[in-house]
Parts: structure tokens; C-alpha cells; sequence
């Protein structure tokens, strides 16, 4: 990732403060890596849905004059890649329905790129594999995300919690998590970004837990509170979001957490064993 345009880009916003409009430009700077070394602030501005000034005000808070400084040097350090136009980005001479689906190719074609480094993932495999048991948060849309990942992790980890409602009872169970001897929790965090979550999060992280984080953007709210955050962007082509990267993103997880886990294999077989037995499937 850190030699693709969308790494240099997400390299050049770390260690900066960024204010949630900020933040929602940097990430639509990422997502259109091949294309923002070429728009006016008007532009980028529209792509982001955020006025003029407020893109003038990012480029200031970057360490530049302005933005015309921002994108010549944009222009240096994230140049297009061969073979990648706006128009082909763009779902030009598409109608709607096919540019939603358009956008969210290219959202999964730019989680292959960052999955080219696999470390993180390795890492974050490592991670919920040895968490006994293992806590899985998402609330409201990310819900959806999370009890996906729970129901696959079951038939692989010895101890999967589901975290998918909030109130006042979501940190009596991290409290039993830990005591139980839990070591990590893994968030699913998503537009909207609920108040409760980031409030978990730093609930989970003082009580010792780490923190695996999917999101949908490395400036999300969550990364504050995140020791490994793997972003996977969502599209908002449609009324709704759409999660197609971040779905798949849960599912490379889970096989790297099932990597790691020696009876991973022989506990899916004895699975497909029962089921067998039980008539569970038509076949």
C-alpha cells in the first residue's frame, strides 16, 4: 500500500488533526487517488460534499499555501497509475444502478491493493486467534458485518462473543469478556459512526483489551481508539451505503484467524459431519 498513490496519499494526512469534515476529504482523496492530482477545489470539493473553503481550509491544515500547493505536490508524490482514467473511474455512460455497482468494484480492487502487503492482516489474524473468548462489535449498519463474522468464527474459535446491541449493558459484557480471559475485540465500524461505539472502544482499550478495527476509512472515528485499523470503504452511490469491501475484508480475517487456530480444519469437518448426520442441508 505504501507505494501505491492511495498509500502516499494516506502518508501524507497521518499525524495531522483533522476535523471530521477534513477527514472526509482525505478520504475521498484516497479513494480517488488516480484522479485528485487533477481536480480543481471546486471539484474535489463536489466528490466530497463539502464547500470550497473547507477544501482550501484541508490544504492549510496539511502544512501548504493553498490548495494549488497541495496538488502540485499531489502531482509529484501521487501520480496516476498506468491504465487508470477518470472515465473509467467514473461509470461514464452508465445509469445509476451500474455506477453503484462500478464503485464498488473499485472499491474492492483497492482493497487488493492494500492487501498486497499482507502483514496486517497476518497480524490481526494472530490477534483474535489467540483472544479466548473472542468479543465481535458492530452496532446498527455495521451490525450486519459483525454477525457475519461471528457466525463463520464460531465453527473455527472455541469462544465467539457477539457484541450487535448497544445500552448500558454492552460494557457489563466487555467486563465479563476480560474476566473470562478475552484479549482482543474485533469492531466493525461504519457510516454512520454510532457515539456508542467509539464510547466501547475506549471502554474495551482501558480494560485491556486490543483493538482490530474494520472501517471504512483510516480517518474514521474508531482509529483513535483502534491498535490495528484495516480500512475498507463503503459506497454511497445508492440512498443506503453499500458494504461489499468491508464484508470481504471479514472474510479474509476469518481466514487468517483460521490460519492460526491448529484445529481449525478438524473442527469444520466435524461440523460437516453432524450436519450430515442431522440432515441439516438439502443437497
Amino acid at each position: 500500500m505504501s507505494d501505491s498513490p492511495a498509500g502516499r496519499l494516506q502518508a501524507l494526512f497521518e499525524g495531522h488533526r483533522l476535523t471530521p469534515t477534513q477527514r472526509r476529504i482525505a478520504h475521498c482523496m484516497v479513494r480517488r487517488a488516480a484522479d485528485v492530482p487533477f481536480l480543481s477545489s471546486v471539484e474535489l470539493a463536489e466528490l466530497a460534499g463539502v464547500s470550497q473553503p473547507s477544501v482550501t481550509r484541508f490544504a492549510v491544515a496539511l502544512g501548504f499555501d493553498g490548495y494549488p500547493a497541495l496538488r502540485r505536490h499531489l502531482r509529484e508524490v501521487a501520480p496516476p497509475e498506468p491504465g487508470a482514467t477518470a472515465a473509467e473511474k467514473g461509470g461514464e455512460g452508465h445509469n445509476e444502478y451500474q455506477q453503484a455497482v462500478l464503485a464498488e468494484i473499485e472499491n474492492l480492487r483497492h482493497l487488493a491493493g492494500l492487501l498486497a502487503d499482507p502483514k496486517p492482516v497476518e497480524r490481526a489474524g494472530r490477534v483474535l486467534a489467540s483472544s479466548r473468548p473472542l468479543l465481535v462489535l458492530g452496532l446498527r449498519a455495521a451490525s450486519s458485518q459483525a454477525r457475519g463474522f461471528a457466525y463463520f468464527a464460531a465453527k473455527v474459535h472455541p469462544d465467539v462473543r457477539l457484541l450487535d446491541e448497544g445500552g448500558s449493558m454492552l460494557t457489563d459484557r466487555v467486563d465479563a469478556a476480560v474476566r473470562a480471559g478475552a484479549t482482543a475485540l474485533l469492531c466493525f465500524a461504519l457510516p454512520r459512526h454510532p457515539r456508542e461505539v467509539v464510547e466501547a472502544l475506549e471502554y474495551a482499550r482501558a480494560a485491556g483489551l486490543t483493538v482490530v478495527a474494520v472501517a471504512d476509512s483510516a480517518f474514521a472515528p474508531v482509529a483513535a481508539h483502534s491498535d490495528l485499523l484495516i480500512p475498507a470503504a463503503v459506497g454511497t452511490g445508492l440512498a443506503f451505503d453499500t458494504a461489499c469491501a468491508p464484508m470481504m475484508l471479514g472474510r479474509v480475517l476469518l481466514e487468517a484467524m483460521a490460519d492460526e487456530l491448529p484445529d481449525a480444519q478438524a473442527r469444520l469437518e466435524e461440523f460437516d459431519t453432524k450436519a450430515a448426520a442431522r440432515g441439516l442441508f438439502v443437497e
